[in-house]
Parts: structure tokens; sequence; C-alpha cells
């Protein structure tokens, strides 16, 4: 290695240096932390000495009838949030890249949500889904004295799929610019050549765009999948895990566990589970990338 090549190794790695001492001390020594005391038994209190117990808190996850309660609802979440914000990001990239008049507003009106703050955003959707709110009170004007008012946030049945929606109205626009980009980076002689072709209208989709896109359907497939199974900020402002736990999450089970029942060490080894969970989703994203990765 020659001097020059050295000096610049040094000078990298001298910019690099402060990065990676604040991820050391922010994530990497917590995550280690939170590791050893998954097979301890502590609680709030750090001046107790850590006791090992072994794999006990791991024999306890795989028994709680609770995991595997909110492993399903994290399920369903993910199941009604990603698929709808995969194909209705797509939808709307490709609409406002048609450069139709007053794309360029319906752009920043799709992104907004982005911008708004998630207490906000949980604030409006209360008022919105409450017994005398603003959906109960067209439907009343709608429907007439018969009506009887929805309880969007107190039914066991409706709370899950209200919180659902507040995600998807913060992430469409998010993910709308990521395939934005994809799509401007597809030369439009490839359509030319296409309509020549015979190929027209949604057949143009089919056969260029989705197929050089992708890599960026999977992407935004799996970074919202994790963002999914991470979910918490829309449960802790909206329904607190309620009604019937029909809305507690493996994140806020975590939560519970750590800061309602002090239960610590249990707490770290759920977050343990979590990571691995998405660790895989991280894996199936490398697996399906290629030489053709994003990230």
């Amino acid at each position: 290695m020659s001097v020059g090549t050295l000096r610049r190794s040094l000078v990298a790695w001298a910019f690099l240096l402060p990065a990676l001492v604040l991820i050391s001390l922010s994530v990497l020594l917590p995550a280690l932390m939170a590791l050893v005391m998954s097979f301890t038994a502590s609680g709030l209190d750090v001046s107790e000495p850590l006791r090992f117990v072994g794999l006990a808190n791991l024999q306890r996850l795989l028994l709680d009838p609770m995991v595997r309660r909110v492993l399903l609802t994290t399920f369903l979440y993910l199941c009604g949030v990603v698929p709808p914000i995969v194909l209705g990001s797509l939808a709307l990239a490709v609409l406002v890249n048609r450069g139709l008049p007053g794309s360029h507003l319906m752009r920043g009106a799709f992104y907004t949500p982005v911008l708004v703050s998630i207490v906000v955003a949980a604030i409006a959707f209360r008022w919105l889904y409450a017994e005398n709110g603003l959906i109960n009170g067209w439907l009343a004007e709608l429907i007439g004295p018969a009506f009887t008012p929805i309880g969007f946030l107190t039914s066991p049945q409706l709370a899950l799929p209200a919180v659902m929606v507040v995600t998807l109205w913060k992430g469409l626009g998010y993910y709308m610019v990521i395939f934005l980009a994809g799509l401007q980076g597809i030369p439009k002689e490839l359509y030319e050549a296409a309509e020549l072709d015979g190929s027209e209208g949604w057949r143009q989709h089919v056969d260029i765009t989705l197929p050089l896109l992708r890599p960026y359907v999977s992407l935004v497939a799996v970074v919202s999948s994790i963002a999914a199974t991470k979910v918490f900020e829309e449960v802790f402002l909206m329904t607190q895990g309620g009604p019937a736990d029909s809305t507690r999450t493996i994140v806020y089970y975590v939560y519970d566990q750590a800061f309602a029942e002090l239960e610590i060490s249990y707490a770290c080894t759920l977050g343990l589970a979590l990571f691995l969970v998405v660790m895989l989703f991280t894996l199936v994203r490398l697996a399906f990338s290629g030489d053709r990765a994003l990230i």
C-alpha cells in the first residue's frame, strides 16, 4: 500500500470515527446490554446486580399466550398495511408522473401527511373516529335518527383497521416519492418503442413499468413491512393496545412489559425476538435485490 493510499484511508477513517463512536454508544452498546439482560432477571433498579437465569426468559416467551396474540395482531397489521401501501403509492407515483396539469400540486398534497407529526395525526383521527366526531356526524345526517354511532376505537373488530388507516395516510406519500425516483429513471423511449409494438395504456405499465420497478417494489415492501412490524406510536396515542388487547402489537407489548410491569429482562427478550424478525425481513430484501440493490 502506497503512502498516498494509506493517508487517504486514515483521513476517511478519521471522518468516520465520530459517527462510529456515536453509533456504538447509542445503538451497539444498548443492544449488547439488552442481549445480556435477556439472560438475567432484573428490574429498573440499576444498582441491583444482574442475576443469571439462563434461558428462563426465552422459555417464558415461548409459553406466553399473549406473545402469540400480539404476534398475530402484528401480522394482521402487516397484512392490512403493506399491500395497500405498495399498490397505492405505486398508483399515486404513476399518476403524478404523467405530467398532468396540477401534478406538482398533487405531489405536494400527497406528501403533506408525511410532514404532519404523528401526535397531530392521532389527535385528528381520534376526533374523526369519536362517537360524536365527524364521520359519525356525517353518517347520522345521511341515515337519520335510526343511526347508532359507530365506536371505531372502542370496538375490538374496528379498532385495528382504524389504526391502520392512520399508517396508510402517513405512509403513502413517503413511498410515492421512492417510486417517483424509479419512474423518472425509466427512459421515455422505451414507452415510445412499446407503443410502436402495439402496447398501449395499462399494458405499457405491465410490460415496462413493473419489471423495471421491481427493485423499488421489493424495497418499499420490505421497508414498509419492517415499519409495520415495529408500529408503536399510532397504537400508543390512539388505543393503548385496547380494546380487549385487539390492537396490542409486539412493540407495544415490549413497552408494556418494560415500563408498566417493570419486567425489564423479559422486555429485552421480547426485543431480541423482534430484532430477529426485522433481520429476517432484511435478509429477504438482500436475497431478492441481487446486483440491482438500492440499499
